[in-house]
């Protein structure tokens, strides 16, 4: 099992997302919002990568590390496992 790993609560439970599941679980945060906060970004940036509309960027990954000290190669094999289970935006 990954050591990142998190139980799905919340918005993770309708949406999940490997990755932002992780940071959460990693960074001890009950939330999107929580998480958007310690990121110092916009809570619906989280919400639009959770639901697969918008991609994790170079900065936000670079970020994550920062804040989660998680090395990069890690974070990067999470966003490639995020992006293989995403949803399909619907229209």
């Amino acid at each position: 099992m990954n050591a990142y790993a998190t139980p799905l609560t919340s918005a993770a439970a309708r949406c999940p997302h490997p990755l932002l599941d992780s940071i959460l679980d990693h960074l001890s945060l009950k939330n999107d919002a929580a998480l958007a906060k310690a990121l110092n970004i916009a809570p619906p940036r989280i919400s639009k990568i959770r639901r697969g509309h918008m991609e994790v960027s170079a900065a936000l990954l670079l970020r994550l590390h920062e804040v989660a000290n998680i090395p990069v190669a890690d974070l990067r094999r999470m966003v490639q496992v995020a992006q293989q289970a995403e949803p399909k935006p619907s229209n």
